[in-house]
């Protein structure tokens, strides 16, 4: 193409070509990469779509969203009839050149959802989150079926989770919340770290490289603020503001009242959340077996296929509670997530090809 025809074209357009034009041996352009772009992505575009922008939501609102570009930041239009609650923090959409306006969101490679007591469809947390930093503290909020919640919804996303144990500055002994936070999964990655310290963002890294997506989920008050601020190495005009904790039983207030993607000082993104209080579960059976593996693992073994586990003879699970190797408190945790499951899960009915689920009330 001569210099003269180049010069002809939208700034927008010239500025996705000299990105296709960057030498990158996995042919993503270098700029989109850094923010999260992948051959995933890339490999949804159709040949008419080429000249589209590639944009990441950074905030969604109740009439409005944000995004990130290799341009910068770009206020995207919805048309008309689209709604921002189709959107999450961390999707990536096609969006018009001239406008803005949003063409259509690509595929996710990972979504966090969760059900809300009420709501007829799941609350959208984050997408393509590349690591989940699940945050307690070393203190009274830590609580394993708490943990086991988050667990499962990681799982069933699709996206690596980590437990992240914050306050270690304020006990003398963190093995035990250690110890037992890394019996709930198998080959779970769990860190201490006093989020106020700069050493954090060292402790947690390996998951924070250029490119990579993390997203910071808890209870108010644990230190998600605190942390994504130490992550960004926010400046104290531009950081989220943090709250007090009550000590009495080591509960917060919600200081953070919307999700938003942030810069991470290493190269790397993540999306801050607000405090959860409370978390069911719903479409995570998969999860779950992940998260339970060494009892779906032995469940198969019962001598009768339609075991409940409780009483039968010649029940494998509990033959593993009686001999000490599995804990009655953990199967019980297990039964409890397994039975909230099924209730909350809508079964799709209806002729095939034609199937819908019902609300997400409780079934009677």
């Amino acid at each position: 193409m001569t210099p003269n025809v180049r010069k002809s074209l939208h700034p927008c357009i010239v500025a996705i070509m000299q990105e296709s034009e960057m030498p990158n041996t996995d042919h993503t352009p270098a700029p989109l990469a850094t923010i999260g772009w992948t051959s995933f992505f890339e490999d949804q575009i159709a040949p008419d779509e080429g000249h589209l922008l590639r944009l990441r939501i950074a905030t969604v609102h109740r009439s409005r969203m944000t995004a990130q570009s290799s341009l910068g930041p770009i206020k995207p239009s919805l048309p008309v009839g689209t709604k921002t609650t189709e959107f999450a923090v961390g999707d990536w959409i096609l969006a018009a050149p001239e406008t803005h306006e949003v063409v259509r969101r690509l595929d996710r490679h990972a979504l966090l959802q969760r059900k809300t007591e009420g709501a007829h469809v799941p609350q959208l947390i984050a997408a393509n989150v590349d690591t989940l930093f699940i945050v307690t503290s070393c203190n009274d909020d830590f609580n394993p079926a708490r943990l086991e919640r988050y667990l499962a919804l990681a799982n069933e996303a699709g996206t690596r989770p980590v437990i992240v144990l914050s306050k270690a500055d304020k006990t003398a002994d963190t093995s035990p919340y250690t110890t037992e936070a890394a019996a709930l999964q198998r080959g779970l990655d769990v860190v201490t770290l006093n989020a106020t310290d700069r050493s954090a963002a060292n402790v947690l890294a390996p998951w924070c490289g250029v490119g990579q997506t993390v997203a910071l989920v808890g209870s108010s008050g644990v230190g998600k603020s605190t942390l994504l601020n130490t992550l960004a190495a926010k400046s104290p005009e531009d950081a989220q503001a943090t709250g007090a904790i009550r000590e009495g039983d080591a509960k917060g207030r919600h200081t953070t009242t919307s999700r938003s993607l942030h810069t991470i000082s290493g190269g790397g993104w993540v999306i801050d959340t607000p405090g959860i209080r409370t978390l069911h579960v719903s479409n995570v059976a998969t999860g779950l077996d992940v998260l339970f593996a060494e009892i779906t693992e032995l469940a198969p073994t019962c001598k009768f296929r339609d075991c409940t586990h409780a009483h039968e003879p010649g029940c494998a699970i509990q033959r593993a509670v009686s001999a000490g190797d599995l804990d009655p408190a953990r199967l019980d945790r297990w039964r409890k997530l397994v039975e909230e499951n099924q209730e909350n899960t809508p079964v799709m009915t209806g002729a095939r090809g034609n199937k819908s689920a019902p609300s997400w009330k409780k079934r009677r």
